[in-house]
């Protein structure tokens, strides 16, 4: 598969994409030919958090540097006015929305600041409600407000995509309680997204990635020989919104590394990764 120009004149919003999977997203859509808008806290590095690499103005330069159309808008989204106000921003300089990627989480910071609580067990959190609100306010509720303004636009067109960025926690156990739930309701939120939105002709779907080669993942010890890299996780994007007949696999959870192969496309190295250890 061939992607260059494949989504020429397609308007994408690519959420959380600072780094990791975020930003490999709007560089694979960017190189496809798609004006990508994209979104994090801030333009600059978030200090907040343990220091790693990249920031939405990196992304933006990155993607500027090969030529590609992309607009940086800081947004919180844990903030339901930021994402209003991002939507109206979309709306009066393109008019329309065809791509929407759902993947801001707030769940990495904690991760990320190496926090204890992320393989805790349910009933030893010393802040429950805390730790239950960081997996869900941004990640299900910001996902769910961010697809409501898009379809709004996107009803007009008769046809766009919604992908949920989701991971295997929503099928079994992983590392906690709070994650896995927040990750089983969104596969369900796709599900039942695609169902009011089947009339409009506008596909939903939840994406879930292998184990990918993120910045966090790189800072840690460990073999990623067979991780996926950021930008492949977006070449799988580029393929379902060139698909013609996407709308048959709308509500559906779908796996990076099952893509590659029904679309042939491989990694940014050229093979496709084989192993599911990790999903």
């Amino acid at each position: 598969m061939d992607p260059e120009n494949t989504l020429k004149n397609r308007i994408a919003l690519v959420t959380g994409a600072s780094r990791g999977i975020g930003k490999g997203i709007a560089i694979a859509l960017a190189k496809a030919g798609a004006t990508v808008y994209i979104t994090s806290r801030s333009l600059e590095a978030d200090t907040s958090i343990r220091p790693l690499e990249g920031s939405l103005e990196d992304t933006l330069e990155i993607i500027k540097g090969f030529g590609g159309d992309c607009t940086a808008i800081a947004c919180d989204h844990s903030i339901d006015s930021n994402i209003q106000d991002l939507f109206k921003t979309i709306q009066k300089e393109q008019g329309c929305l065809d791509i929407l990627v759902n993947n801001a989480w707030a769940g990495y910071q904690i991760m990320q600041q190496g926090e204890s609580g992320f393989g805790t067990k349910f009933w030893k959190h010393k802040n429950p409600a805390k730790f239950w609100d960081s997996m869900f306010d941004v990640g299900v509720r910001s996902h769910y407000l961010a697809s409501t303004y898009a379809a709004n636009l996107m009803v007009k067109q008769s046809s766009a995509l919604i992908v949920h960025l989701t991971s295997s926690a929503g099928f079994k156990y992983t590392s906690n309680v709070a994650y896995g739930v927040s990750k089983a309701a969104v596969n369900r939120m796709t599900a039942d997204m695609a169902h009011e939105l089947k009339k409009h002709n506008i596909a939903v779907v939840a994406l879930c990635p292998g184990r990918t080669k993120t910045e966090m993942i790189l800072s840690r010890k460990g073999s990623t020989e067979h991780n996926e890299s950021p930008e492949f996780v977006g070449r799988s994007i580029v393929a379902l919104a060139s698909d013609p007949k996407i709308m048959d696999r709308s509500g559906q959870t779908l796996i990076t590394r099952e893509l590659a192969i029904e679309y042939s496309f491989t990694d940014i190295d050229g093979k496709q990764p084989t192993t599911t250890k990790g999903f």
